[in-house]
């Protein structure tokens, strides 16, 4: 589980240097009632994220642990953990040559058009599902790692709270910053809109590379000890003794 976890973690904070969910609460937090707002709003995205996770990975997770024995669950999670590294890392090389004009672009301006704070998360959220690959990476090394519900629903957990990380820092910041969280909260802009992309691409190319060694090195692992037993059947077969 500790694997499993660290994979998650690593993962879910990648993926909260998201300007999709950052940009937001950063406008929010410029706003009238901002600590509040920028709450009810990052609620609203780890709780829609945590759902659609729970959807995709809580069903189909159940019907792979019961289909296959546990030898094939083990190569399975090893096999995701390569897919996933090598995802993250193809994720991170699209960042870093797209950066400079991504850099250029600057964090969205979101049009809240009298939506609510907690509405605006959820939409966003929403939308942006069908492109989370990190997410889906996530969910691939869960499903493949051969625990129940509840620790499937503990890793989605794990990562939600990480990716919305940095919207938990805003909040911070409002609650006890004071007069200067606006001075704090205009300079991480300014430093997000200048280098997000860089953080981004460099953060999933860290993950993708951890996730191929956990891969490589549990395959590896795992062929050790198929090769000593099948040794060790031999030796009994010709009653030798070791």
């Amino acid at each position: 589980m500790l694997r499993l976890l660290g994979l998650v973690i690593s993962i879910g904070l990648a993926d909260s240097i998201n300007p999709s969910t950052i940009a937001p609460a950063l406008y929010l937090s410029a706003g009238n009632h901002a600590r509040r707002q920028v709450t009810m709003f990052t609620v609203s995205v780890f709780a829609v994220n945590l759902a659609a996770g729970a959807l995709i990975a809580i069903g189909p997770g159940q019907i792979i642990r019961n289909a296959v024995d546990i030898d094939v669950q083990r190569t399975i999670r090893h096999v995701a953990e390569l897919v996933v590294g090598v995802v993250l890392i193809g994720a991170a090389a699209m960042l870093w040559r797209r950066r400079h004009a991504l850099a250029r672009r600057g964090l969205p301006q979101p049009k809240r058009r009298g939506r609510s704070s907690a509405l605006l998360g959820a939409t966003i959220t929403a939308v942006e599902l069908p492109t989370a690959f990190p997410y889906f990476a996530a969910i691939a090394a869960i499903l493949a790692s051969g625990f129940g519900p509840v620790h499937q629903l503990v890793g989605l957990i794990v990562f939600n709270l990480c990716f919305v990380a940095p919207l938990i820092g805003i909040v911070c910041v409002l609650t006890f910053a004071g007069d200067r969280s606006e001075r704090i909260l205009t300079q991480w802009r300014q430093f997000l809109e200048r280098r997000w992309p860089h953080i981004s691409a460099a953060l999933l190319l860290l993950v993708g590379a951890l996730a191929l060694v956990f891969g490589a090195t549990g395959l590896a692992a795992q062929s050790n000890s198929m090769v000593g037993h099948f040794f060790k059947h031999i030796r009994k077969t010709l009653h030798l003794h070791p």
